[in-house]
C-alpha cells in the first residue's frame, strides 16, 4: 500500500508557487485546514486564486492571507463575516467571483469526477449566467458551468491513515469531501493520523486514491464564528 504520509506541513505544501489556484475546504471556520493556511502565510506566496466557500474572518482562516495581500482572486459563494474581504472587493483590490453555493460544490465535485462541465438551473436570468451557454431541459432553462481547474486542494479531516483514507467529523464534512481529488495535488491535514488499515472501511468518507499527501496537524483552535448563548434562569 502506498504511504502518503509526510512529516511536516512544510513538506506537505512543497510545490505551491506564486499565482497558483488552490482549493481550501471548510465552511465559515468549520473544518478549515488551519495548519496549512498558517504555513501559506509564512511562505508569503503571492497572487493566489483561492476557491473556498468563504474567506473566514478578518483574523483567522483565509482572512490571514487577505490581510497580507496574498490572494489575488477569491472564488466563493459568501463574503460573510470578513470585513477585510468586503473592503477589498468593494475597492477593487481583490478579484471576486461569487458563485451560488450549490454550483460551487458541484464544480468541485465535477473536477473530482473528471466531468468537464454540467448544466444547472441556478443563476439563470441573473449576472451569474452572463456569457455562458444556456439550454432548456424539461421546460426549464439551465446554465452550463465548467469544472474547476486547480493546482492544489487542501482539505481538513478528523482522522486519516497513512494510505490517505479520510474520515470527517460532523459539519466539518462540508466542502472537504468534494474538494479531495479535485485538483492536480490533494493535501490532507488531519487531527489524528493512524497506520494504514486502522480505520474501519465502512466509516471511510474519502478513499486514499484521491489524496496525494497527508500529515497530522497540531494546535487546532477550532474557533466559533458566531457564538450564540441563552440565559439560564
Amino acid at each position: 500500500m502506498i504511504n502518503k504520509k509526510v512529516n511536516t506541513v512544510q513538506d506537505a505544501l512543497q510545490g505551491i508557487e506564486n499565482g497558483m489556484t488552490i482549493m481550501l475546504g471548510g465552511f465559515g471556520l468549520c473544518g478549515i485546514p488551519e495548519n496549512s493556511i498558517a504555513e501559506l502565510v509564512k511562505k508569503e506566496n503571492k497572487d493566489l486564486t483561492c476557491i473556498s466557500n468563504n474567506a473566514g474572518v478578518d483574523d483567522f482562516g483565509l482572512g490571514l492571507l487577505l490581510q497580507k495581500r496574498q490572494i489575488k482572486k477569491m472564488i466563493s459563494s459568501y463574503v460573510g463575516e470578513n470585513a477585510e474581504f468586503e473592503r477589498q472587493m468593494l475597492s477593487g483590490e481583490l478579484e471576486v467571483d461569487l458563485i451560488p453555493q450549490g454550483t460551487l460544490a458541484e464544480r468541485c465535485r465535477a473536477a473530482q469526477a473528471g466531468i468537464p462541465a454540467f448544466f444547472t438551473p441556478a443563476g439563470y436570468g441573473t449576472e451569474v449566467a452572463e456569457g455562458k451557454e444556456t439550454r432548456e431541459f424539461n421546460g426549464k432553462m439551465h446554465v452550463m458551468e465548467h469544472a474547476f481547474k486547480a493546482d492544489f486542494a487542501i482539505v481538513k479531516a478528523w482522522k486519516g491513515d497513512e494510505a490517505g483514507n479520510l474520515i470527517f467529523r460532523g459539519t466539518a464534512r462540508n466542502f472537504n469531501p468534494c474538494m479531495a481529488g479535485a485538483a492536480k495535488i490533494t493535501i490532507a491535514e488531519v487531527e489524528e493520523l493512524l497506520p494504514a488499515g486502522s480505520l474501519d472501511p465502512n466509516e471511510i468518507h474519502i478513499p486514499g486514491i484521491l489524496v496525494n499527501r497527508i500529515f497530522q496537524g497540531v494546535n487546532y483552535e477550532k474557533r466559533i464564528e458566531q457564538r450564540t448563548v441563552r440565559k439560564i434562569f
